[in-house]
């Protein structure tokens, strides 16, 4: 059985080394009485353990309801006529998230996953609308009871790497942590045309936690 993914496990490699840096800094400077030079190494440190946190959530939201795959503020609810990340017309929900968000994603429903579709890109700023046309993407196209969903992981300005555990076969629950994106993102939900769409316009929303969605 595979492991569940992990923010904390997916980050020590980052964090670790910084950690040891600034002990080995403060244990140096300490002895030249410059300790308070140490600070900007404990700062990075806490910094990068800040923003690897994966934090419990759960939600108490009926059978029908999708839940957020990524915490961040909606900047875009649309609905396109066609688009090349789902199959026919769809209601998508566009996510920004900051660096000092929880980058963790987790299955807005559940689901198998039919495809991952990686595609390399730019690297703007997520905020922008372009981003989700030309910067690095990964998009999860799932199947459930109610119909299709994807979820595409979108890297940012800052953002150079996008980590999925999910293939194509496996089935999610929903709330389930299956990757992040580092350092800065964007996130956005396909759903089918007749979803009601449960968040607002700038709404602040948590990960496995926020109603996202209603299928009818």
């Amino acid at each position: 059985m595979d492991a569940p993914f992990s923010g904390w496990q997916e980050g020590l490699r980052y964090y670790l080394p910084l950690f040891i840096l600034a002990l080995s800094a403060t244990v140096v400077l300490w002895r030249l009485h410059w300790q308070w030079a140490a600070l900007p190494f404990w700062f990075a440190a806490f910094f990068v353990l800040f923003f690897f946190r994966d934090l419990p959530r759960q939600s108490d939201a009926d059978s029908s309801t999708l839940i957020s795959p990524a915490d961040g503020t909606v900047v875009a609810i649309e609905d396109l006529e066609e688009s090349p990340h789902y199959d026919g017309p769809c209601r998508r929900v566009s996510i920004f998230m900051s660096v000092f968000n929880v980058h963790v994603n987790r299955a807005p429903f559940d689901c198998t996953v039919r495809d991952v579709r990686y595609a390399p890109g730019a690297y703007i700023n997520a905020m922008k609308k372009e981003a989700s046309k030309i910067n690095e993407s990964n998009a999860l196209w799932l199947d459930t009871p109610h119909g299709s969903v994807t979820v595409r992981q979108i890297s940012g300005a800052i953002a150079r790497r996008i980590v999925c555990r999910a293939q194509p076969g496996k089935s999610l629950t929903r709330g389930e942590k299956f990757g992040m994106i580092k350092f800065g993102s964007r996130v956005e939900v396909y759903l089918p045309p007749e979803t009601e769409v449960l968040v607002s316009l700038q709404q602040k929303i948590k990960s496995g936690e926020t109603p996202l969605a209603k299928f009818q």
